[in-house]
């Protein structure tokens, strides 16, 4: 099964997507869109033009667990995306993927604005690892 990431920004979303035997994340690619509405738009385009069966948001806890209002920013888009794609739509915890996607640009030397049109979507590669890791090992 197809799985595509998003990496929910205020600016720019990341998306990633999985092979079909959902061993390996790719980056596909950054949506820079404002606007709420349009951006869940985009999104669903992006999930039926990747053919995902299922879209794993990031949802940013906090480092306690707890949601504060990100997270629930977050959950609630991810529902309208469910809603507007018929896709199944599951939350992630994304705790530190952001900052893990800085330490490997940093790791390769990426800087400036390359790196700012790049983190989003390493971030949503790493989610999209993590869920990935977490369907194998529930098996």
């Amino acid at each position: 099964m197809i799985i595509m990431a998003v990496d929910l920004g205020k600016a720019r979303t990341g998306i990633a997507v999985s092979d079909s035997g959902e061993g390996f994340a790719f980056p596909n690619c950054v949506i820079t869109e404002y606007n709420e509405e349009k951006l869940v738009e985009k999104v669903c385009l992006k999930a039926a033009e990747l053919k995902a069966a299922q879209i794993v948001v990031g949802h940013p806890k906090n480092m306690d667990g707890s949601e504060g209002s990100r997270a629930q920013e977050c959950a609630a888009l991810a529902k309208k995306i469910g809603e507007a794609s018929g896709i199944e739509t599951v939350l992630w915890d994304e705790r530190c993927t952001t900052v893990s996607a800085h330490t490997v640009l940093n790791m390769n030397d990426t800087r400036g604005k390359k790196r700012k049109a790049t983190v989003d979507v390493v971030a949503a590669v790493m989610i999209l690892e993590d869920y990935l890791g977490f369907r194998r090992n529930r098996k």
